[in-house]
């Protein structure tokens, strides 16, 4: 067992040894605001400015924090050199608060083998793309308590916003808004599945139980796919196509992702896309761009994201603080829904 493996199997037990409801103690996060938060616009794409407009509304962002760029031709794939332009330019135009960066668009989602959120967050890793089944870069932000990574850690965090259909755009903003309005009585789901290669994070799956005080339920579940249930916070599983979204109903606020080679591929047709957890009602996601190999590394650690989630750091920051080497990763939806942040 490698030091980190066992350092992440402690954390767990340690996370839920009380989770049996009104014991389960937590520290309240400081999580990211609004005036943290720096969007970014490809004037070049319709979709991108409407959607952005929408979005600096609804969550109050304040206007020296919208940066406008152009990218023609939506490529799904850019450059180190283009990317490198990219980043240039927009870390001009941000002010030293600004922690967080949000990209409004679908594409372009990977710089070679790396996918851009990471690309922009902790920088181009060239290194990754002699073997993308090799190992990844650890991230400084794994598991971290830091409020303000950028001023402690130098590294902004990233997110996509998808923008193929303004309406599922603003609905997805809606629901990221309407989390931090009541908490809801919800459930976590975590699947062990038929596609045994694709499991590698079950050992790190909650145990059953419940946590009172966030009106939360822990379930662990030998299936190949969810069905039938209406109170899905969190739904993390191992399989290449998840089927039966269309029976289940995601709260406001809800993460879910599959372990996969290719969920990440965005605009791809040989994996499902993460952008399916989207469409079917959740409010962020994350996937690989690129073939990673089945590291758990590279992936959300379950017991960490629910660790941070449910101390109420918003999505982009408990995503973000999940996954050990996020070189391959993109993260995509509402970065500042919170439904478990103070009220």
């Amino acid at each position: 067992m490698t030091p980190t493996l066992r350092t992440c199997l402690i954390l767990s037990l340690a996370l839920f040894s009380c989770a049996g409801g009104a014991r389960a103690q937590f520290v309240a996060a400081a999580a990211l605001q609004p005036k943290q938060l720096a969007i970014v616009i490809n004037d070049d794409e319709p979709n991108s400015v409407a959607v952005g407009a929408y979005y600096r509304k609804r969550r109050n962002i304040p206007a020296a924090n919208v940066v406008h760029v152009r990218i023609p031709g939506k490529p799904r794939q850019i450059s180190p050199e283009r990317f490198a332009e990219l980043k240039e330019e927009i870390d001009g135009k941000l002010g030293k608060d600004v922690q967080a960066v949000l990209m409004i668009w679908t594409a372009p989602y990977a710089v070679r083998c790396n996918s851009i959120t990471a690309a922009y967050t902790l920088g181009y890793d060239a290194a990754q793309c002699e073997n993308t089944c090799g190992a990844g870069r650890p991230s400084p932000y794994f598991n971290s308590t830091s409020p303000r990574p950028y001023t402690d850690l130098d590294m902004r965090l990233s997110m996509l916003l998808p923008t193929e259909s303004v309406e599922q755009a603003k609905a997805l903003i809606d629901r990221g808004v309407a989390s931090g309005f009541k908490l809801r009585p919800a459930t976590a789901y975590y699947l062990t599945t038929s596609e045994k290669a694709r499991n590698s994070r079950a050992t790190f799956f909650p145990p059953e139980g419940r946590f009172d005080s966030r009106k939360l339920a822990t379930r662990r579940l030998q299936a190949d796919a969810l069905e039938g249930v209406n109170d899905v916070m969190i739904y993390q599983t191992g399989v290449a196509q998840v089927d039966k979204l269309d029976t289940i109903r995601f709260l406001p606020g809800a993460l879910a992702d599959h372990l996969t080679s290719l969920g990440g591929d965005l605009l791809g047709e040989g994996q499902m896309s993460i952008l399916r957890w989207l469409q079917a009602g959740a409010t962020a996601s994350y996937g690989t761009v690129t073939e990673p190999c089945n590291y758990w590394q590279k992936f959300p650690n379950p017991a960490v994201l629910l660790k941070h989630y449910v101390q109420g750091n918003t999505a982009i920051e408990a995503y973000w603080k999940s996954v050990a080497w996020p070189t391959q990763g993109v993260f995509v939806g509402e970065p500042l829904a919170a439904p478990y942040r103070r009220r």
